[in-house]
């Protein structure tokens, strides 16, 4: 019996003529309602016909992001006709169907939408899709999009399509729907509190996965605040199932809160789900959930919502190949989504469990799936359907270019797509498996070597991470999961048995029952993600053939492995080493098996920095990991010489031999490039390095190793960058002359090397000199450094004429008592030079 009562309560009846008038004259539209206005449940029964005015019953097709959401909303339509799901309405997921020949009204997840895509692009028999959820921007639903838009563009005009959301960008998706009609359903609002209740203590910011526990126990705190505060039960977000699990364990048992604690999340056995979705019994409940409760869901009886303000979303490293959720801050429409809840059916209020200054500083929106995911079964998807680049698709936000580039690799590697990008039938096949293309790919070629049964089960504990509680070995995951009773096990072997089926007709090989459960497991995950293949290095460390480090957690019986294949993994921010988090033994034969593209064996001649000399070798590698080497007794001249320019530049010109003369020249090089330009050579350090063959060719020729580079006369090579070729070469030692040759006769050598030019002589060697000397053809003159007799410092000038007019008196009365054997004449202008002391000079 159809629940008339409760159907003509919900607000979006009021929003249904506009509907079916925007897809009569349009074909399409976009929905914005807000929870609990009856767009998910009410919406579909009106389009098929089953309920409201009389006309044709059509088929109709819902869409929804999650399993859990699927099946909660068939379940509710169902009932709404006072029916069972599998009768008019039913549901298909993944793993589960309850349909059966009268349904008019299926709800599917995305993914499984695609599925039908690919199989029938014509999706016949179905005359409505309702995508659900559109503002929560999932890949696979920005994609199920993509492709109605095709299927109404070349093969059905007729097919309606119904964008619905809660909140969304309307005007994109209008635009995207070809201008369609946006009808907007007004929901029953009732007033929300907002209590800002930060943490007291600091809290550390989310990285990774993890949470700061600090953070968890202020979230548990706040939950028994709100019990005691509010009346009606508390909707409590928060990230993921491990932090549930940790609030739930600090919330303790009913008896000790005074209310029953509930778990929703996508792991959640059936039972529990629907006893949450029911309603309560008198008690009062708190339901900790993760996003999916934010408007997939609705939750009975929710007067007081918690919001830990944290969301988990997909990232991806793609220079490393690791895909993995991350703990976000959730977006400001996210936490308006959450504080809806309290107000579903009377006044409420939210408990933010941040500062209401830090409210501004939170992303507006939550980031597309396309712009952070793994894009590789995106990119499948699209080859699939005829796309090969995705340019022709109409999505809100095109994908990154350098992630398309990297999901492309992972085709070509395993087959799916051939070199121009077209796909493969091995491709077609994979696209049709329902799991990422690395473990369709590892499905289909572990079946030959390790069975049919074996491999499904362990690409199913893949595609969805078994609980941590289960370990980081994959085994032993693997063998827990066979005797557990949980609703993981459970979920685990009716995805085992839907791949199993998937394999008929795939040839398995004769020695898959010989291989144990360790080794089984290693090679699944190895064919699964060959580029994680990973060598031991000690202490738990391990280097992927990726060039990635990745360490195991303490404790792990997998530290002891000389080889791993890492089948889940993540990078700690600012680690540069990924942390493994499910793995299986191997050995070298099946990691050179599993990752043979990426063998190269070849003559390697380099700097060696650690050595510091040059090391040459035949070596033999993984990827990154080196497997082998012997020393190479004739390296190639080529690469010799590449290897010695590169130990020049990581040591610089100072690893030649350099002589006194070697060093003057370079100091007067540099002067004469300083203060005339070309044609004279720029000898600084970056100059020399940037291009050694000018100066160094024949000794670089000749050298082998660094004792070679030491022998060389630098003062030798320095002479070939010497303009000889105008003539200007022949006058070094006049414009930069290495001695300057003074009134008593001593040739003085010029220092160059403090920037300018120095000429340090004893004072009474330049009686009689009235000009300073000068150098770069009397451009510069020297500064003159007067000595003592006893060479000390006396005076500096760089104008001698100046000085014996000016400064000599007050030096001459200090030194003539100290040194009174040498000449101190009254007017050094016209005295006679000397080198030596007055009696010897008699």
């Amino acid at each position: 019996m159809i629940r008339t009562d409760v159907l003509d309560r919900l607000p979006v009846r009021g929003a249904l003529p506009a509907l079916v008038s925007a897809l009569d004259g349009h074909g399409t539209a976009v929905l914005c309602a807000p929870p609990g206005t009856g767009k998910t449940t009410l919406v579909p029964l009106v389009l098929a016909g089953l309920v409201g005015a009389p006309g044709p019953v059509r088929r109709v097709l819902v869409a929804e992001p999650r399993r859990i959401a699927a099946r909660a909303a068939a379940r509710r339509m169902a009932w709404l006709l006072g029916e069972e799901a599998g009768g008019r309405v039913g549901f298909t997921v993944r793993g589960e169907r309850r349909v059966g020949p009268g349904t008019v009204v299926e709800v599917v997840t995305t993914g499984v939408l695609l599925q039908r895509l690919q199989r029938d692009q014509e999706l016949s028999g179905v005359d409505v899709v309702v995508l659900d959820e559109c503002h929560e921007r999932h890949l696979d639903a920005d994609t199920a999009a993509a492709f109605l838009l095709d299927v109404r563009a070349a093969l059905r005009p007729e097919l309606r399509l119904v964008a619905a959301s809660a909140t969304t960008d309307a005007e994109g998706w209008a635009r995207l729907l070809g201008d369609a009609p946006v009808v907007a359903a007004e929901g029953v609002s009732h007033p929300v509190e907002t209590v800002w209740a930060p943490p007291e203590r600091p809290v550390r910011p989310p990285h990774g996965t993890r949470v700061d526990p600090v953070l968890l126990e202020h979230v548990a705190g706040v939950v028994r605040r709100a019990l005691r505060e509010r009346a009606g039960d508390v909707l409590c977000f928060l990230p993921g199932v491990g932090e549930i699990a940790r609030v739930a364990g600090l919330l303790g048992g009913t008896a000790a809160l005074g209310a029953e604690v509930l778990q929703v999340h996508g792991r959640a056995p059936a039972a529990v789900q629907e006893a949450v979705l029911a309603g309560g019994s008198g008690t009062r409940r708190v339901v900790l959930a993760t996003a999916v409760a934010e408007s997939s869901l609705t939750v009975p009886g929710v007067r007081v919502v918690v919001d830990s303000g944290l969301a988990r979303e997909p990232r991806t490293d793609h220079a490393r190949g690791l895909s993995a959720l991350t703990t976000v801050r959730a977006s400001r429409a996210a936490g308006r989504q959450r504080a809806g809840r309290a107000g579903r059916e009377a006044p409420g209020t939210v408990y933010r469990c941040w500062a209401e200054a830090d409210e501004a500083r939170l992303p507006a929106f939550p980031a597309p799936e396309i712009l952070v995911a793994d894009l590789a079964a995106f990119a499948l998807q699209a080859a699939c359907w005829g796309d090969r680049d995705a340019s022709g698709l109409a999505l809100l936000d095109p994908p990154p270019a350098g992630a398309l580039a990297a999901a492309r690799a992972v085709l070509t590697a395993t087959g799916a797509v051939d070199a121009d990008g077209r796909p493969t039938a091995r491709g077609h096949r994979m696209a049709r498996l329902g799991v990422h293309p690395r473990l369709a790919r590892a499905l289909l070629d572990g079946a030959a070597e390790v069975g049919a049964r074996r491999t499904a089960e362990i690409v199913a504990l893949l595609s969805e991470e078994p609980p941590r509680e289960y370990g980081d070995d994959l085994a032993a995951a693997w063998r827990a999961a066979r005797r557990g009773g949980d609703a993981y096990s459970a979920r685990w072997r009716a995805e085992a048995r839907r791949l199993e089926s998937a394999l008929r007709g795939v040839s398995e090989g004769t020695s898959g029952d010989a291989l144990t459960d360790d080794a089984a497991a290693g090679l699944v995950a190895a064919l699964a993600f060959p580029e994680r293949v990973a060598r031991a290095r000690g202490e738990g460390a391990f280097l992927m053939v990726s060039g990635t480090g990745a360490v195991l957690g303490d404790g792990s019986r997998l530290r002891s492995a000389p080889w791993l294949a890492v089948a889940v993994a993540d990078r700690p921010v600012a680690s540069a080493s990924a942390r493994v988090r499910l793995g299986a033994v191997i050995d070298e034969d099946t990691a050179r098996a599993t990752a043979g593209a990426l063998f190269a064996e070849a003559e390697e001649v380099c700097w060696s920095a650690e050595r510091g000399d040059v090391v040459a070798r035949r070596v033999a590698r993984l990827g990154a990991v080196e497997l082998s080497s012997r020393p190479l007794a004739s390296p190639d001249r080529g690469l010799l010489r590449a290897a010695l320019v590169e130990g020049l530049r990581a040591e610089g010109p100072g690893l030649l031999r350099w002589t006194p003369e070697a060093t003057g020249l370079r100091e007067r090089l540099a002067f004469l490039h300083r203060e005339l330009g070309a044609p004279w050579p720029d000898v600084s350090d970056e100059a020399l390095l940037a291009d050694p063959e000018a100066w160094l060719g024949p000794e670089l020729d000749a050298a082998r190793r660094r004792a070679d580079l030491e022998r060389v006369d630098a003062r030798a090579a320095l002479e070939r960058l010497l303009p000889w070729a105008g003539g200007e070469a022949a006058r070094l030692a006049e414009l930069a002359p290495e001695r300057i040759e003074v009134p008593s006769g001593s040739r003085i050598r010029v220092d160059y090397g403090s920037g300018r030019p120095v000429l340090a002589v004893k004072l009474q060697e330049l009686f009689g000199l009235e000009r300073t000397p000068t150098v770069a053809g009397g451009r510069v003159p020297v500064l003159v450094h007067l000595l003592s007799p006893a060479g000390r410092p006396a005076a500096v000038t760089a104008d001698l004429a100046s000085f014996w007019r000016d400064g000599y008196r007050a030096v001459r009365a200090e030194l003539r008592g100290r040194y009174p054997r040498h000449p101190w004449p009254e007017d050094p202008s016209t005295a006679e030079p000397t080198r030596r002391a007055n009696a010897r000079r008699r």
